[in-house]
Parts: C-alpha cells; structure tokens; sequence
C-alpha cells in the first residue's frame, strides 16, 4: 500500500464518521441548548430534565437518519474492501 492510498483512505474514513455522527450530535446540541433556555427563563434547575428530551431527541434522529446512516456506511465499507487488492501491492 502506497502513501496516498493510506492517505486517502484515512480521509474518508473521518468524512464518513463525521458526516454519520453530526446530526445525532447536532440533535443533542440543540436539544440541550432549547432545554438550558427554558431552565433559565423558568428558574427551574434541574439537572436531570434535559436527559430525557436529549435521549428521546438522539432516538428519535437515529430512527429517521438509520436508512441513509447504514447506506452511508456500506458504500464506505464496499469502497474500503474494494481497496484491498491495492494494499497488497
């Protein structure tokens, strides 16, 4: 395997990660940040209530994204094992 196989395979390795992990992280971000503005205009300051809003908000994003994550990930996994031969070489 040469250095710009590693190079380019490494790179789309964190695409594909970072393009499947940003909406769930998005959703918890901006799930926290509506629950934190509501604690602060209502005084309410409870630890524990933004949990469940971010887990049913992360649930929620992986039920809907789950086809286009998977499809995501099995285009990367196919275009990785296409590379084998090349790293043989």
């Amino acid at each position: 395997m040469n250095q710009e196989t590693a190079i380019e395979m490494l790179r789309s390795l964190i695409t594909v990660s970072l393009l499947v992990n940003t909406p769930i992280i998005g959703a918890a971000i901006i799930v926290g940040v509506l629950i934190s503005l509501l604690q602060a205009i209502t005084s309410i300051q409870e630890p524990t209530l933004s949990f469940a809003p971010k887990l049913i908000a992360i649930g929620a994003v992986i039920i809907i994204g789950a086809p286009w994550m998977i499809r995501t990930l099995m285009d990367f996994t196919i275009f990785f094992i296409n590379k084998i031969p090349e790293m043989t070489r």
